[in-house]
């Protein structure tokens, strides 16, 4: 069980880690505006290696954290697809740093406001966010119904309520990006709010976890 605790320890910890990094970043880099960029343009210009770099890292957390939720869980609910699903936010978040967003809307300085050009590293990026947070909204249900089957009503609310703001704030941001610039202010700074409460549920259900196993 030794072994299990520590991999539910890296579960709970990538989500501070990230955001901590994260919003370091947002206040140092020169020229990022939360209201105009979403967190991977930082993976472009001098420093960004350092946003790459917590993108991987990070996603081997969540693995290990996966996989330490398979031990914990193993022969319960949600002992399969919570887990995998999980693993699969752990290799979106590999290979979104592996593969870099492409500059836009000025970022970094230099870039042409109206820059929209896709590479295929752009294009890859992309898609592997977009498939981790598919997965992380859908392990936030299976999650759901695991607590509702054992009676725990909170925690099922609190996973249907993270699932589905996160939700709605991935669908906003992706419909939202080529709006005016108000619009777009507003679901970044949105999606940036639901992705801290994606993490927090995620390092809660990681506790909880560890917890249950002690």
């Amino acid at each position: 069980m030794a072994l299990t605790r520590a991999l539910l320890v890296c579960g709970i910890v990538a989500g501070p880690i990230y955001v901590v990094v994260g919003v370091v970043e947002m206040l140092t880099r020169t020229g990022f505006d939360l209201r105009r960029h979403s967190l991977s343009l930082l993976s472009n210009g001098d420093l960004g290696w350092v946003n790459m770099t917590l993108f991987v890292a990070i996603g081997v957390l969540v693995l290990a954290g996966a996989i330490g939720m398979r031990r914990a869980l193993r022969g319960g609910r949600a002992g399969l697809w919570a887990p995998v699903l999980l693993g699969v936010y752990g290799l979106g978040l590999i290979g979104a740093g592996l593969f870099t967003a492409d500059p836009a809307f000025g970022f970094p300085p230099g870039t042409p406001a109206d820059a929209n050009a896709v590479s295929w590293h752009g294009l890859l990026h992309f898609v592997c966010g977009g498939l981790g947070f598919i997965a992380l909204i859908a392990a936030c249900f299976v999650f759901a119904r695991r607590f509702a089957a054992l009676g725990q009503r909170a925690w099922a609310w609190y996973s249907v309520v993270t699932g589905a703001l996160f939700f709605a704030a991935f669908f906003g941001i992706a419909a939202g990006s080529g709006q005016g610039e108000a619009t777009v202010a507003i679901v970044n700074v949105v999606f940036f709010v639901a992705a801290v409460l994606a993490w927090a549920w995620l390092s809660a259900v990681a506790a909880r976890l560890r917890e249950e196993i002690s």
